[in-house]
């Protein structure tokens, strides 16, 4: 049986119905916060997350977390790429292509140079660290009541400031979705831009075929069964300046979140309409999910 927008329905009796929305394209992970991550063919998903991802940071010494949302004083992290070793090590591979381990004194030191300030990666977040975005000029780009609390920093940004989830070096959500059917409709809507999945860092591109875009929406507060993993839908992705940065290489495009706040403003809590794209998941179940695994969403009616 089918459903209104195409999606196969599972409705044998006495079953949990399942809406199946597309199959998994993609794998990343991103070990060290803000640095480029690495594909995957199939990786363990725990409560926290894809197991290594986002577990270790770029701190200074004023106890701020390296994220590229303050692209004047962390954008160089993106020409950093971060892996997990086969001995579950950290690494860490530098613009020039020098490896490092992270842990190893000498990995400071030319991050330190590389930022012009002292700095180190850690394993753990400080109990009062702090996380800086710039304030961008378009329209849902942040809460109006965070634009007029925002203060010009030493580099000359307009920023805010905020914390990562207690304990973690995640914003808010634990997994990121995101889906080609957005991503088709947005590279329509505005040729001129690139809009590379990988430039929003997502953990999950999901093909969702020929769903509407920004079907994820209509997700928000269900669940979503990928591969062998269960995951609650929190909320639309509001989107920051990192996509338009230079990415490896991803040429910066500033034309990227210009066009996702003219096609996609949508209310977030009670932040406003701000400019969004993909979902953010949490933990329901762990499990192992594959490239190819299947993406059903288990409706609760």
């Amino acid at each position: 049986m089918w459903d209104a927008r195409g999606c196969a329905r599972d409705v044998e009796p006495g079953a949990t119905p399942l809406i199946a929305v597309g199959t998994v394209t993609a794998l990343y992970r991103y070990p060290v916060k803000s640095m480029l991550g690495e594909p995957l063919v199939s990786v363990v998903v725990n409560r926290t997350g894809l197991s290594g991802d986002r577990t270790h940071a770029v701190l200074d010494e004023t106890g701020a977390i390296g994220s590229a949302k303050h692209p004047r004083k962390w954008g160089s992290l993106l020409g950093c790429r971060s892996r997990v070793a086969e001995d579950d090590a950290v690494e860490v591979e530098l613009p020039d292509r020098t490896v490092y381990t992270a842990g190893d004194p000498d990995l400071d030191d030319r991050l330190s140079k590389l930022l012009g300030r002292q700095v180190r990666v850690s394993a753990s977040a400080p109990d009062h660290s702090r996380l800086e975005r710039a304030v961008p000029e378009y329209e849902g780009g942040v809460p109006d009541a965070v634009r007029a609390s925002a203060s010009v920093d030493g580099t000359g940004e307009k920023i805010t400031v905020g914390k990562v989830a207690s304990g973690t070096f995640f914003d808010f959500g634990r997994v990121h979705l995101v889906t080609t059917s957005s991503l088709t409709t947005l590279r329509s809507a505005h040729p001129a831009s690139d809009f590379d999945s990988r430039r929003f860092r997502p953990n999950l591109l999901v093909d969702t075929g020929e769903l509407p875009a920004f079907a994820e929406d209509s997700w928000q507060g269900g669940r979503l069964r990928v591969g062998e993993a269960l995951f609650r839908v929190l909320v639309p992705t509001p989107r920051c300046v990192v996509p338009t940065l230079h990415h490896g290489e991803l040429k910066a495009d500033p034309g990227i979140m210009r066009a996702i706040a003219r096609e996609h403003r949508v209310p977030v809590y009670d932040l406003g309409r701000l400019a969004c794209f993909g979902v953010y998941l949490d933990v329901l179940e762990p499990g192992a999910v594959r490239l190819g695994a299947a993406v059903t969403r288990v409706d609760e009616s």
